[in-house]
Formats: structure tokens, sequence, C-alpha cells
């Protein structure tokens, strides 16, 4: 859809030199890129002047919105105080170790240590990376591969992003590696068999799964990563009992259990971790997003006591622990870190997201009925609408007709910004928003929606080609 009027020059220049992530690029020329200037809580205001709510806490992250003044000071005693040092060789520095010691504090499970990355992404690939190394270190040298779940997504380097089981992230860039397997989306009203309850959808998943593993050999399976809530799939809640099922085949065959709360972690679900909102029990887990609230990069990785001591002993024989990066544990970052904790836990930030929870759901709720829409979720305060062409067979819309992207465009005519995936459009707003923000989000949701109906009418979208 080329863009209704001329580009501004800071759309031109931002063309001209920038290459988008996530982007159909081939559209971008005509559309022109949303430049934003500043932001202020939960709003964010383009170079134009025009105000967004921004519904997705930027990318899942900004769980603080924009312009909290205590991390603003936090960051700012940082840099004058020590900008930069690093890990390497067995340097330390105090925000990192207090940081640790406020991620051991609040883990879901027992941990011994945190490893620092610069992102969720690196803490994922470092999971794989890890998961190999442990395996070694116990003489098992054939046990490496990794499952993840089609809808997933771990991230973009050249190993998470062959952990995610999204197409779009796979095609054209020569992934999966090898060694990867995906197994079953745990999303029921997409592959629940006709008839099939929620309890046989999870028992039929949990049995797929230890037929995997079985064929495969589980002598050569090193560890399943799952994000508790499906984020970049679609916001995929799984259905109850669902990890209560697959854990004890994992744990049969000693295969580690990788929890991925990038986006989960730091109250988002109504819970400190994605882990304790549907009953999963990690071995390990990778956190990063909201760690920060997003204002400085930050990823980690959370091991137990037994993991830890593996790579002691590994890095005895081999003469030291040969992973890490220039900016893991960054002490701006850090900083942040602790700050962002500390005011999650002095504002309650976790009972603040389940007050606004039922809201959110009534929201959500409302516009179920809508010839558009045909399902709606959420965990906490992340949730998603799925749009079909067809509500009785849940037929969706052909992908040629960017339908979700459509309307996350009549979306930002209205003011706020929310994320199309695929059709389905996902909510994550900043966990501190207020009941009347929050109800005015909806409300401009509402007025996209009928747009988009429009639309489809217009053109004829829900016609079968």
């Amino acid at each position: 859809m080329a863009s209704s009027r001329p580009l501004t020059n800071v759309q031109q220049r931002d063309i001209d030199s920038i290459l988008h992530p996530y982007t159909p690029l081939h559209k971008l020329q005509d559309q022109g890129p949303l430049v934003m200037g500043h932001a202020k809580g939960v709003y964010i205001y383009d170079t134009q002047g025009k105000e967004y709510i921004e519904g997705m806490a930027g990318l899942w992250c900004a769980g603080l919105g924009f312009g909290d003044e205590e991390m603003i000071d936090a960051a700012t005693e940082q840099l004058r105080t020590l900008p930069y040092y690093h890990l390497f060789g067995g340097k330390g520095m105090e925000p990192a170790i207090e940081l640790a010691e406020k991620l051991k504090e609040i883990a879901p499970v027992p941990i011994s240590k945190v490893f620092y990355t610069s992102s969720g992404s690196e803490a994922n690939d470092t999971q794989v990376k890890l998961a190999w190394y442990y395996n070694n270190a116990l003489g098992r040298p054939k046990k490496k591969k990794i499952i993840s779940r089609v809808k997933a997504y771990h991230g973009v380097t050249i190993m998470a992003a062959s952990l995610t089981g999204l197409p779009y992230n796979h095609k054209g860039w020569d992934l999966p590696v090898e060694g990867i397997l995906h197994t079953d989306c745990p999303h029921y009203y997409r592959f629940g068999q006709a008839g099939e309850s929620e309890a046989e959808f999870v028992a039929r998943l949990a049995d797929s799964l230890r037929d995997m593993i079985e064929r495969e050999g589980p002598d050569t399976i090193a560890a399943f990563i799952a994000e508790p809530v499906m984020g970049a799939g679609g916001v995929l809640v799984p259905p109850s009992g669902y990890f209560a099922a697959i854990e004890p085949i994992l744990r049969e065959h000693d295969i580690l259990i990788i929890a991925d709360e990038v986006i989960n972690g730091f109250g988002r679900t109504g819970h400190w971790w994605g882990s304790q909102a549907v009953g999963m029990t990690p071995t390990t887990i990778s956190a990063a997003k909201q760690l920060t609230s997003a204002y400085a990069p930050l990823g980690a990785v959370l091991v137990p006591e037994d993991v830890y001591q593996a790579y002691v002993d590994h890095s005895a024989q081999i003469g030291t622990f040969g992973h890490g990066f220039t900016y893991g544990g960054h002490p701006l970052s850090c900083a942040l870190g602790v700050k962002a904790i500390e005011i999650y836990q002095r504002r309650n930030i976790v009972d603040y997201v389940r007050s606004l929870t039922p809201t959110f759901e009534a929201r959500l709720k409302k516009v179920i009925d809508h010839p558009l829409v045909g399902e709606v979720r959420n965990s906490g305060l992340m949730g998603a609408v799925e749009l079909v062409a067809d509500k009785a067979t849940k037929r969706s819309f052909d992908p040629a007709h960017g339908v979700g992207a459509q309307l996350a465009r009549f979306l930002e005519g209205h003011g706020a910004v929310l994320r199309a995936i695929g059709d389905s459009i996902a909510f994550c707003p900043p966990m501190i928003i207020t009941e009347a923000e929050l109800n005015e989000l909806f409300n401009r949701f509402e007025l996209a929606l009928a747009d988009t109906e429009e639309h489809v009418a217009k053109n004829n979208l829900r016609a079968i080609s």
C-alpha cells in the first residue's frame, strides 16, 4: 500500500541509510518508515508530533514505559562511576554482582550462577553452547540435539533462529542448522483435532514428544527449550497441564529443560516468571527485555549448581571456560537491571499487573463476537486477537492479503501501536499502563478493527481463491 503523501525528509534519510529488521523491504520504499521522536510514560510521538499509545512496550520490553526518572538517574550515576568494564579473566564489577544476587533471589527455581549476554538471542544461543559443553563435560559427546517447537521464537542468531519455529526465520537463511528438532505447537485453537478435548490434545502432544525422543535416541538429545507463553508466535498460551505432561518425559531421559523467559519474565504474566504462570519447572533460564525495562541491552542465562560444577570440571580439563561477550555484564546495563528489579519490587508490579488483568481480559473478550475475530487469548498483560476469514471453520485469510498488517496500519492512524504477527494482533503494553490508558488502547483498536472489516468487505478478501 503506497504512502498517500510524499515522504518527509527524515523518512527519506531513513530509507537511504538503514536496513530495517523484520520489515518487508520491498514495500518500505513506497510506504515510508514511521520515525519516532520522543516518548513519555506509555505514549510515543513521531517526528511530526503525532501521539501513539505504545501497546507493545516497544518489542515486549519497555515494562516501565518511557522516561522513568529513577532509571535515568541510575544510568547517569553509573556512567559517572564506571561507564564500562568487563568480566573476562576473573574481573568483577559491583553492578554485575548485585544484579546476579537479585536474579538468584527472585528465580523460580534454585540458581547458582548468572552468565550475562547482550540480548535474548545471545542468551538462547549461549544456552545451546552450554548444553553442549555440559554434555562434553559429562562424557556424553553424542547428546547434542535440541528440541524446540513449531511457532516458537528464540531469537535471530544462527542458532537462536534455528531454534525458532517460524518460516520467515528459516526461508532464505539456510536454516535451521543440523541437530535442531521441532515438536508440536501447543495451540489448541489451531492444532486441536475435531472432537478432541484440551486434555486429549495435551496427551497427544506428550506422546508425540516421547515418540520423537525415542526415534532420535535419548542419548542424542541434550535439551528442550520452550517459552512458557509463546510470544512472537502469536501469544500462544499452552493448555492447562501441558508442562506437567511433558516434563516427566524429558527428565526420564535426562534432557535439560530451558525456559526462554525473555518475553515472559519480570511480571508480564502476573507472576515474576512465566514458568510460574504455566507450571513449568526449568533447569536453566534465559532472561532479557524487561530485565532492564529496555533502558539498555542486557540478557542473562541462569544455571543451577550441579550444571555449573560440570562447567568448572570441564574448565579444569581444557584450561579455561572459553565463552563470553564484550558487553556481557556491562555495568550500565547491570545497574539498570538492579534498579528495574528494585522498582518492580517496590511498586508491586506483579500485583499491579494482576489488578489490570481482568480489564485486559474483558476488553479482549468484548471483540470475540466480531466477524473478523476467531480467538482471543492472554496471560497477564500479554495477549492477542486472531483474525479469521471464517469464524465457523477457523479458516485464515490468504497471507498475501496481509489483513493483520493492514489492521496495524489502520491502528497507527488512530494513534496506537500494536504488532501484527501474521493475522494475530499482539498486545503487550508497558506494565505501568493505567486502567484508563488500557481502555483507550482498546478503544483505538476497535476503531481499527472496524476499518479492517470495511477493507475486507470492500476488497472481497474472504473469498476462497
